[in-house]
């Protein structure tokens, strides 16, 4: 878990993702506060290989809080700009999760593939083709002030029942045109997003996907599905996965430590692509065996890197990746 893994351009210096997680912190206007300054600097000097930024919004409407970051206007560039300088000055790889809550977002202005609410929300207006291409417009400028921010890697939200992943499920998408029906046209959406994204994210930078693999429920998607829509991202330029599930409707699901993991297992070995793997792991040894058997290429910590921001070195007590100002505090 500590072999560096090279991504087009980029090198990642271990096998250590900090997924994203929202703070809820940012200003009413999705700026950044010193908040996230000391959040993700923390979790850099901690020794993370990769930090992926919370979900940020490429829409005002498609914030999932009041107070979640965005990336909608050129203004947000310069604070995530300082966030980028910090993760990267003390050697962590910085990326960003660009989304659009959906039916699932915070206030008035839901907007969904149909007029289904998600229960205890508001009901969604389904968005008109041309009202998509003004969406998939604004996911092309957050791709464009995410590079002009200097992050190295992308990744669009497809999953946690967020408008993509509405798309994607036909149990949130009953439309009858060519964005409805079977999944091909489902992905319709999601493919539009990748194109447009791609005409401002460098070639030479990754760009990864994160999707829910499972729906858990009866009619909705599968890992068998996820596997046919990894192979269709791969074609179209996808160069990472992270692989979660559930989200869209509430659903019973068995958690329990890596629950989630043969999930991206399934999509490592039958697409072929790098895949992050994540759900309940807190363990060394854990993410240890779930590297060296190649299950996943990544591991993301996500509630226990909120609970210790230093577990990288403390897996690895050496003077190899402690800051130099710690190392007194190195075990002996």
């Amino acid at each position: 878990m500590f072999t560096a893994f090279n991504l087009k351009s980029v090198t990642i210096p271990n096998r250590i993702v900090m997924p994203p997680m929202c703070m809820y912190s940012a200003t009413e206007d999705g700026y950044v506060t010193n908040w996230h300054r000391v959040h993700y600097g923390t979790r850099a000097a901690g020794g993370v290989g990769l930090i992926i930024l919370e979900a940020t919004a490429v829409e005002k409407r498609g914030r999932l809080s009041n107070n979640c970051l965005g990336i909608w206007h050129d203004s947000h560039i310069e604070g995530l700009r300082e966030l980028v300088q910090l993760g990267k000055e003390h050697g962590s790889v910085m990326g960003i999760q660009i989304a659009h809550g959906g039916r699932k977002a915070f206030g008035d202005e839901l907007v969904a593939p149909s007029s289904l609410a998600f229960p205890e929300m508001g009901t969604p207006q389904a968005l008109t083709a041309a009202e998509i291409e003004d969406v998939v417009e604004s996911w092309r400028q957050g791709a464009r002030r995410a590079h002009e921010a200097g992050f190295d890697v992308l990744q669009i939200h497809g999953a946690h029942g967020y408008l993509i992943h509405e798309f994607l499920s036909p149990l949130s998408n009953q439309r009858t045109d060519e964005y409805g029906g079977p999944l091909e046209n489902r992905m319709r959406f999601l493919l539009e997003v990748i194109e447009a994204v791609k005409k401002e994210w460098p070639a030479d930078k990754p760009l990864s996907v994160r999707l829910s693999a499972e729906d858990y429920l009866e009619g909705g998607l599968t890992v068998k599905d996820t596997v046919w829509i990894g192979k269709v991202l791969k074609r179209n330029g996808v160069d990472l996965l992270d692989i979660s599930s559930g989200g869209l409707l509430p659903a019973p699901i068995k958690l329990g430590p890596g629950y989630q993991v043969p999930l991206a297992e399934a999509v490592k070995k039958e697409v072929g692509i790098p895949t992050i793997a994540v759900g309940l792991i807190t363990k060394a040894e854990h993410v240890q065996e779930i590297i060296l058997n190649e299950r996943a290429d990544f591991v993301a910590l996500g509630r226990e890197l909120l609970r210790n921001p230093y577990w990288v070195l403390a897996a690895r007590p050496d003077r190899e990746i402690w800051p130099w100002q710690y190392h007194r505090g190195i075990p002996r």
